[in-house]
């Protein structure tokens, strides 16, 4: 992988990890009702599935899907369901409240497991590979996008659980709680439509 490819890698993996979407929706609720410490699980589930992800499909589980076609919608919609669900809950809950006692935050093995069903995940792993897996040796560069993902993926989603965690304090207002649940609930949804309608 040349020098240029490698940079548009980075700025792609850049772009697609803090921008919103399911993951970064639900990583900042997490950083809001859970705290920072109690939500690295979840981060490096989200990170470590979806560079896994990235690999297993770039190495051949996109034949899979070539044979049977009918699989990739149908995981889409379940991704869908399964966040429509999530919004759901995300726009029921009320305040947040100290002690952290209420429930429990998504775990490594859940949040590496959601990738599977997350359609903007799929959109950008094989968005990520068809674009820059462009070396010759194409299973190294596979490894190589599927680490750089890793990489950059770490600090982007971090930052929204770090600003989940600065509205802890604010959140705890039921004034200003039901809104700002809302407008996530909303968001969470927003971010799969287009994926869903391509």
């Amino acid at each position: 992988m040349n020098f240029d490819v490698f940079y548009a890698l980075l700025l792609f993996c850049f772009v697609a990890g803090i921008t919103p979407g399911p993951n970064n929706m639900m990583l900042m609720s997490s950083g809001v009702n859970f705290g920072f410490r109690r939500t690295i699980p979840h981060l490096m589930g989200v990170v470590i599935g979806f560079s896994l992800m990235v690999a297993l499909v770039g190495v051949g589980l996109d034949a899979i899907f070539t044979a049977v076609p009918k699989l990739l919608p149908i995981m889409r919609w379940a991704g869908a369901a399964y966040m429509v669900w999530l919004a759901w809950k995300i726009a029921r809950s009320g305040p947040v409240k100290d002690g952290a006692g209420v429930g429990k935050p998504l775990g490594f093995f859940g949040a590496a497991a959601f990738q599977w069903i997350n359609p903007k995940g799929w959109a950008m792993a094989i968005g990520a590979l068809t674009a820059y897996a462009v070396s010759p040796n194409y299973t190294l560069s596979v490894i190589a996008v599927a680490l750089t993902v890793l990489v950059v993926a770490v600090p982007c989603s971090g930052v929204w659980i770090v600003f989940g965690s600065a509205l802890r304090r604010w959140l705890s207002d039921p004034v200003h709680v039901k809104p700002f649940n809302i407008g996530m609930a909303i968001l969470l949804l927003a971010s799969v439509l287009p994926v869903l309608w391509e």
